[in-house]
């Protein structure tokens, strides 16, 4: 691997606060997934472990055809066990998306757990798939691995939002992400993504951020473009801007509907 093809391209641009794109995969086992990404524009994909019964087998191998070419592989976890998330990066993974935070204390638990000392206290695997297996000093090896880890963690309830402060201030953290559909059902408006209820929320976990020098992510917004530009204006940087399950779903319904549509001779 070359060496910038291990430099994570996701956490270079929210440095430099450029928009980041990501493909969320439910669906999809093969590795040529990453080059499709690639070409689809997109700068990061994730293995959605929460929602699809991907192995870690197969997540790992997902995350080392991202890395080869320079697509940022990202894991979103089942749960915060402290196991899932050091296995997905020590399986090559460059960042970790972790569902349902909704406290100060728990956001501290997930930087513990994936970042080596003296930020966290994740278990020291050495040689790996995230750096190419590059052969480095352990020290620099484990500051490398901070450096270029992306820490993500999802609000998807009222209690989350309301400690969005909180959350936004715990050293380690990157990206502050809103499940909007988690969001709105806890809410009690499931699927209103454009209900005031929501709006606040997006404005408070952006001034959150802003005020920690954090990032602001979106998602459960797909194919809403209006909502999306709105929210890239008010400072959100990470978008999870499409899944293959829906893009197969969007084609498959317009070549049916097309072909059904030729009157019958």
């Amino acid at each position: 691997m070359p060496e910038d093809a291990a430099r994570n391209l996701t956490k270079q641009k929210l440095s430099a606060r450029e928009l980041v794109l990501c493909l969320n995969l439910r669906l999809t086992r093969s590795v040529d997934i990453a080059m499709v990404a690639k070409a689809g524009g997109y700068d990061a994909l994730y293995v959605d472990m929460q929602h699809a019964p991907y192995s870690i087998e197969t997540t790992a191998t997902l995350c080392a055809a991202a890395l080869g070419i320079g697509v940022t592989p990202l894991v979103r976890v089942p749960s915060h066990d402290a196991q899932w998330m050091s296995r997905v990066l020590d399986g090559g993974a460059q960042g970790v998306i972790v569902p349902d935070v909704e406290t100060r204390e728990q956001a501290e638990a997930v930087v513990r757990h994936c970042r080596f000392p003296p930020l966290g206290r994740r278990s020291v695997m050495g040689l790996g798939p995230a750096l190419g297996y590059r052969a480095l000093p352990l020290g620099e090896l484990n500051e490398r691995l901070n450096a270029e880890t992306v820490v993500v963690v999802m609000l998807e309830t009222a209690r989350g939002i309301d400690n969005a402060e909180a959350i936004a201030a715990v050293a380690g953290i990157d990206v502050l992400l809103i499940g909007s559909g988690d969001l709105t059902t806890d809410y009690g408006i499931p699927g209103q993504v454009d209900h005031p209820r929501l709006r606040a929320a997006y404005e408070r976990v952006a001034g959150a951020c802003r005020a920690h020098g954090k990032t602001l992510g979106v998602g459960g917004i797909r194919h809403n473009v209006a909502l999306q530009g709105e929210l890239i204006r008010l400072g959100a940087r990470f978008v999870i801007a499409g899944t293959d399950v829906n893009y197969v779903l969007a084609g498959a319904r317009q070549d049916t509907a097309a072909l059904r549509a030729i009157p019958l001779g």
